[in-house]
């Protein structure tokens, strides 16, 4: 088996300044830009000065305050996804998707076809960065474990190849930090043992790590070994769709909460009716101050990817919620996801069946016309309407 992980380096941002050539050179830095937003991308030169995904956004101004700061695209960084898991589908027809910026690749066999391994890695880079006009960094390796670990040695940029004959030496050395699966907590009972490489892991008793560790003790042994039989799982249909906002201040005004519901609604449709989905239920998730959750569903007698709808039917849910604590993030969730090219079973009575298809068929349009002018323009009519 031979597997290859591909990681988009630094992809949201990347992705900006491919956009925006004025960007090169600066730094770029990709999140929530309230006073509780935090950092979803940061480029290499921002990286300099500290500034890390997941960092509080306020933090982020305060390591790198002549950076640029900017929106997330979800859309463009779909669009720009989609193409990149598209061309590794030219070189093998097992790709997994594991997140919008990173895959595996399964090119067992493909050496016939591609050449030896690091010219396979190498042609991959080069198209991606001719056709797409963006840099990833490769791993490839015996299995998905190895490959991952590799693809992150070298970044930006970066090419790393571990043999397999290698693959149970160079096991043996990873630090047991980067081990998928060990977070902070299970890092201070590995301090406590004594455990700082991978290696480590064989100074101690299969019953001893199986006690202590679980099922993940037996795990760490296989992997010490440079073993992971995982297998690189095609693509599949997306479960669910969703979108959420952390609030700038508190609010128990539903008002303010409409405006949200109304925007993730409208993103949630045109993610459905990109990937040709109609959602049965549809869900409202609500945070409040004290970070106590909520969840509120219903599910729908027909199924839909209509804007209009799926705001309508999660608005009820917000009104019909007593508001007891102030929340601070609200967010929307479409699940039981069918194809579009499901036939739909129709009640004679439901009279939402037909709104449902008018207002599916106004969606498509308004999508037409923001693919064509920009995400914004519809916004810029109507601020244009207000001044006339």
């Amino acid at each position: 088996m031979l597997i290859l992980h591909i990681d988009m380096d630094a992809f949201f941002a990347s992705v900006e300044q491919l956009d925006n050539r004025n960007l090169t050179g600066k730094c770029v830095i990709v999140g929530g830009l309230s006073g509780r937003g935090v950092v979803s991308a940061a480029n290499y030169e921002a990286r300099k000065y500290g500034v890390r995904s997941a960092m509080p956004m306020y933090l982020a101004r305060q390591k790198c305050p002549h950076a640029v700061f900017l929106t997330p695209r979800k859309n463009r960084y779909s669009e720009i996804s989609k193409r990149i898991m598209a061309l590794l589908e030219t070189f093998s027809p097992l790709v997994e998707p594991v997140s919008i910026d990173e895959a595996y690749v399964d090119i067992t066999g493909c050496e016939r076809l591609y050449g030896a391994p690091k010219h396979m890695g190498l042609t991959i880079k080069s198209r991606i960065r001719e056709r797409i006009g963006l840099s990833c960094s490769i791993g490839i390796a015996p299995n998905k474990f190895l490959a991952k670990i590799a693809s992150d040695m070298n970044k930006p940029d970066g090419l790393t190849l571990i043999e397999p004959a290698d693959a149970g030496k160079f096991s043996e050395s990873i630090p047991i930090d980067k081990v998928p699966g060990v977070g902070k907590i299970k890092l201070k009972d590995f301090e406590k043992i004594g455990v700082k490489q991978l290696g480590d892991i064989k100074k101690y008793p299969k019953d001893l790590l199986m006690k202590r560790f679980g099922k993940f003790g037996l795990r760490l042994i296989e992997l010490s070994s440079g073993i992971d039989n995982s297998p690189v799982i095609p693509y599949a249909k997306s479960k669910s769709v969703s979108n959420e906002t952390t609030l700038d201040q508190d609010t128990e005004d539903k008002v303010l909460l409409k405006e949200f519901l109304l925007k993730q609604a409208a993103d949630i449709g045109m993610q459905l009716r990109s990937l040709n989905l109609r959602a049965k239920t549809l869900v409202l998730k609500i945070k409040h101050s004290d970070f106590s959750q909520v969840t509120r569903s219903i599910t729908l007698k027909t199924p839909t990817q209509s804007s209009q709808i799926i705001f309508k039917q999660t608005y009820i849910l917000l009104e019909s919620y007593e508001i007891k604590t102030k929340i601070r993030l609200i967010g929307v969730a479409a699940a039981n996801l069918i194809p579009t090219s499901n036939p739909v079973q129709i009640d004679i009575f439901d009279t939402y069946v037909g709104k449902n298809g008018k207002w599916e068929q106004v969606d498509r349009t308004v999508d037409d016309i923001k693919k064509k002018f920009g995400e914004n323009i519809l916004t810029q009519i109507r601020q244009k309407q207000v001044k006339t």
